[in-house]
């Protein structure tokens, strides 16, 4: 039987989170930066490249998640298409026949 994957909103709502701080820390430091002095234009780059790692080590988690989920869907596919061989033809044939009218419609 296939298992529902559970989702991970709280991995997905953080990297979008520190992408946006990201946006927001590089915007405001290309708008501010003329104007910063050396411990300033220091501090700012420090944040700036801390935010910078925080995003990219989540978008690694993400990735590593989505592979992972992306592997046990594949290995339900592979069971369910070798329990139900004819039922998955069947649902193949379907599936292109409705393709081949959407794409004759046009």
């Amino acid at each position: 039987m296939i298992e529902k994957i559970p989702t991970q909103t709280g991995t997905r709502d953080q990297l979008v989170s520190d992408l946006k701080t990201v946006i927001h820390d590089a915007e405001s430091w290309l708008r501010n930066g003329g104007q910063l002095t050396g411990e300033e234009l220091k501090a700012a780059k420090v944040k700036f490249e801390q935010t910078l790692a925080s995003a990219k080590i989540g978008l690694i988690h993400a990735e590593e998640t989505v592979v992972e989920r992306t592997k046990v869907a594949a290995k339900a596919t592979d069971e369910y298409v070798k329990d139900n061989p004819w039922k998955s033809v069947g649902l193949g044939a379907a599936i292109g026949v409705v393709i081949g009218m959407l794409i004759a419609r046009k």
